[in-house]
């Protein structure tokens, strides 16, 4: 099953996605804008990874596609705690040229859709950096709230940096659908 936007559509990962990602994960600009690892990848290596994950149920990795296919980038939900009904949301966009033409808004009101209406999540969480200006704008755009910030949690372009921590209910996202009437048309 393929999780559908309004301009993207998120489909389970394939051997041929592993170009995509190994570019953006050796891409030191993403890598900069992102929590995480920062470790060079080969396709190699992320072949074995994905052939290894393939059907793990509490991490969910997805490609972002454009209406014409296109692979722009990952979405993921993982850490799914199904007896306490959350998950961590990520997005990742490969291309400047595709940022800041709503891919991120869709992208993530697709995967709250998918998250609150067909796995019964309650919660999704996400963390970015301060100075991270468009995922902030995506998130607090798409009713998340920021909940706090970890001080000093993150290693990453030699120093400890800052992480927003922010969050979404399913009612904070069924709200904003009712009021904003994003799925209507």
């Amino acid at each position: 099953m393929n999780i559908k936007g309004k301009k993207v559509t998120l489909c389970a990962m394939e051997p041929q996605d592993c170009g995509l990602i190994v570019e953006m994960f050796n891409d030191p600009e993403i890598e900069n804008l992102v929590v995480g690892w920062s470790f060079p990848l080969s396709e190699f290596a992320q072949r074995k990874w994905l052939e290894s994950h393939y059907n793990d149920q509490k991490n969910l990795r997805f490609v972002i596609k454009d209406e014409e296919g296109r692979p722009l980038g990952v979405a993921t939900l993982v850490d799914i705690d199904w007896k306490n009904r959350c998950a961590t949301y990520g997005i990742k966009i490969a291309k400047k040229e595709d940022r800041g033409r709503g891919i991120g808004k869709d992208t993530a009101m697709a995967i709250m859709r998918y998250a609150f209406d067909e796995l019964q999540l309650h919660r999704l969480e996400t963390t970015y950096f301060p100075d991270n200006r468009s995922s902030q704008g995506v998130f607090l755009n798409c009713g998340w709230k920021e909940e706090g910030i970890k001080r000093s949690c993150v290693f990453k372009g030699g120093r400890y940096r800052d992480l927003v921590v922010c969050g979404i209910l399913a009612e904070d996202y069924y709200t904003l659908i009712e009021e904003n009437h994003y799925w209507d048309e």
